[in-house]
């Protein structure tokens, strides 16, 4: 498995990025899986693929805020990305992966993994939810959320990304995101800053983990840069339903 520890300057070419990962594997031009590391410098709301734009996030703040607003391929919920939010992703092939195949077992599988990483360095990290990853918080010991998480399949691999909290302006999600129109039990109607918290651990310190976790030791050098554009220009650059807003210098 290789790496890419890459972040783009802009928003929608990141998340574009993922995606062209996925269609390079799934037509054989990457063997072996990928694990990719990125963290946005600017401020970014991030739907799922069949998120509601008006009832999740607060267009106006963000518009006021120069806040993009951007779909992403894959399902789960609305995120809100920007500096201290590291985002991940793997790619992954059924060949060597069948298992996967199940959207159920998808989820147990990798977030169990990611899990296992994690809690050697902040114990007691444990799924939660369909697809997320949370920490006790002392002295309550409710379970608060440091990472949501969503998929999308291909015919030979699967594209499984998510977020992990470690230095992030929780106060900011208040502010640009409404609340959920789905939530987890556990979440029991707690406030985004009640409910979710950061990792108490550097960047750097978690990317090591991830790549020693993941035995991504080898850096993929020629990244999709090509499938990445064109995925922008087909659907960020002219697409409302991909790009729901974004700030006039983008």
């Amino acid at each position: 498995m290789r790496h890419l520890d890459l972040s783009l300057d802009n928003p929608a070419e990141n998340l574009a990025l993922d995606e062209a990962l996925l269609e390079a594997a799934d037509a054989g031009e990457i063997s072996g899986g990928v694990l990719r590391l990125w963290e946005s410098s600017q401020y970014l709301v991030v739907l799922g693929r069949s998120s509601a734009a008006g009832v999740e996030v607060n267009l106006a703040a963000c518009r006021g805020q120069n806040v993009a607003v951007l779909r992403r391929c894959s399902g789960g919920g609305t995120i809100l990305a920007g500096p201290g939010c590291l985002m991940y992703a793997v790619v992954l092939p059924y060949e060597t992966y069948p298992q996967l195949r199940a959207i159920d077992a998808c989820h147990e599988i990798v977030l169990g993994r990611m899990a296992r990483i994690l809690s050697s360095l902040a114990p007691g990290i444990t799924l939660a939810g369909i697809s997320d990853l949370v920490i006790p918080q002392q002295p309550t010991a409710q379970a608060r959320k440091i990472s949501g998480n969503a998929m999308r399949t291909k015919r030979h691999h699967v594209l499984y990304h998510g977020t992990l909290l470690y230095g992030f302006d929780l106060e900011r999600l208040g502010h640009l995101l409404a609340a959920p129109t789905r939530e987890p039990a556990y979440r029991a109607a707690r406030s985004h800053t009640q409910f979710l918290t950061n990792l108490p651990l550097p960047r750097s310190t978690l990317v090591e983990a991830l790549v020693d976790g993941w035995q991504a030791t080898n850096t993929l050098e020629a990244w999709p840069q090509a499938r990445m554009t064109a995925i922008v220009r087909s659907k960020y650059d002219v697409d409302a339903n991909w790009t729901i807003y974004r700030p006039d210098d983008l």
